[in-house]
């Protein structure tokens, strides 16, 4: 067994050598004479463990990367099994590793600001305090609407479902419950309970921190290209971020762009009450004063526009999502019911109002057919109509 070990030890260091006489100048070929010599039947693993101690002993991430292509030729292996491995967490910027800073954060606020202070809750300055971190400690909304919008819909799309199903649900209990908990609070309980279910809760999300970490990150490292990573940067800015990104993060082989992409090449769209360019058409339904989804026929998700005053998140990676996927486990039966309805015939459209955030907001779903009645999908227009409501008497001028 030790001798195994050792073996495995000196192989590390052979390959930390390999990599850094590459990066030194040496030539493929003279690297790779070495590798057949030495290092027959080595593993991605081992490749990868060897890249990781090279970035802990102060060899930037970007030069490792950097020499991606080189010594995946070396070593006869598929890059994206060697580095499916690699910690993409301590490179600035990344996605995995803005998603470990923001769990630092949740989890040192709960840490420092919390659960030190929940024995003297009854004290009124402690209590304002408390609710103070819980205030903030909601922003974890934010965090967890990215995890669900950006990262799930990729690990969907490479058939798996469940983990992501099972944590969209437990993040749903943590929202349910710090939002019960602060309501307590404010109504004026301050006893055992309060403090039991406040420590439940902070154990609860402390779990979910390590399932990210543990669970759901090696599945995205394992799975998510380049590109699709690259997606989810992009794309984060749309829903928000709990800390300053520690850089600006950029793909090892990120392709340049043309410049030229679908929706600006030039093109006529004819309907049968008129004609636009793609790009008036796309500023028309952004400039609608509400916000529009529409899911096909086979139930995945086809268009949303993109207006000014969004109301619920919309990220591009939903393109070609089940929509039952893109709702909370605890509400999905209800989408399910709505569209199984809207297919069928039984109705033609479906009414929701609720209150949030100080809008009130309408949600209408309807079902969209040919002229012969076939289904084609369904229509969801969501719009904040409380400025409506509040509308009296008559205006018949233009305002100033």
């Amino acid at each position: 067994m030790s001798e195994h070990i050792n073996n495995r030890e000196y192989r590390k260091e052979m390959i930390k050598k390999m990599i850094t006489q590459l990066h030194e100048g040496k030539t493929i070929d003279q690297v790779k004479e070495m590798f057949n010599e030495v290092f027959n039947g080595v593993s991605a693993t081992e490749i990868s463990e060897a890249e990781q101690a090279l970035i802990s002993e102060g060899l930037p991430v970007e030069e490792v990367q950097r020499l991606c292509d080189v010594h995946a030729a070396a070593f006869k292996g598929s890059i994206a099994e060697i580095h499916s491995q690699v910690d993409v967490s301590v490179i600035p910027g990344h996605p995995a590793n803005t998603l470990k800073a923001e769990n630092v954060f949740i989890q040192t606020l709960m840490d420092a600001r919390i659960k030190p202070h929940l024995g003297q809750i009854n004290q009124p300055e402690i209590k304002e305090f408390i609710l103070k971190a819980l205030e903030d400690l909601a922003q974890i909304d934010i965090h967890y609407s990215k995890k669900e919008n950006l990262m799930f819909p990729y690990l969907e799309k490479y058939g798996i479902t469940a983990p992501p199903k099972v944590m969209w649900g437990v993040d749903d209990e943590v929202r349910n419950q710090l939002k019960e908990i602060r309501q307590r609070i404010k109504s004026g309980e301050t006893g055992n309970e309060i403090v039991t279910a406040t420590e439940e809760l902070i154990t609860k999300i402390s779990e979910m921190i390590y399932k990210e970490e543990n669970i759901l990150l090696p599945m995205l490292v394992e799975h998510l290209t380049q590109q699709e990573w690259k997606t989810i940067d992009d794309e984060s800015a749309e829903i928000g971020h709990l800390v300053e990104k520690l850089g600006q993060w950029q793909p090892v082989e990120e392709k340049q762009s043309s410049g030229v992409t679908e929706d600006k090449l030039p093109g006529i769209i004819t309907l049968p009450s008129g004609v636009f360019t793609t790009e008036e058409l796309t500023h028309v339904l952004n400039a609608l004063p509400f916000d529009i989804t529409f899911v096909d026929k086979n139930d995945k998700v086809k268009y949303f526009s993109q207006g000014k005053e969004r109301i619920f998140a919309r990220t591009k990676s939903i393109i070609g999502r089940e929509v039952s996927n893109c709702h909370p486990p605890a509400s999905v039966h209800v989408v399910e019911q709505i569209v199984a309805d809207l297919k069928s015939g039984k109705k033609d459209h479906e009414d929701f109002w609720i209150s949030m955030r100080g809008q009130y907001i309408l949600i209408r779903y309807f079902a969209v057919r040919d002229e012969q009645g076939e289904y084609l999908g369904v229509l969801e227009v969501t719009q904040n109509i409380k400025p409506i409501q509040e509308i009296t008497g008559e205006k018949r001028l233009v305002s100033q």
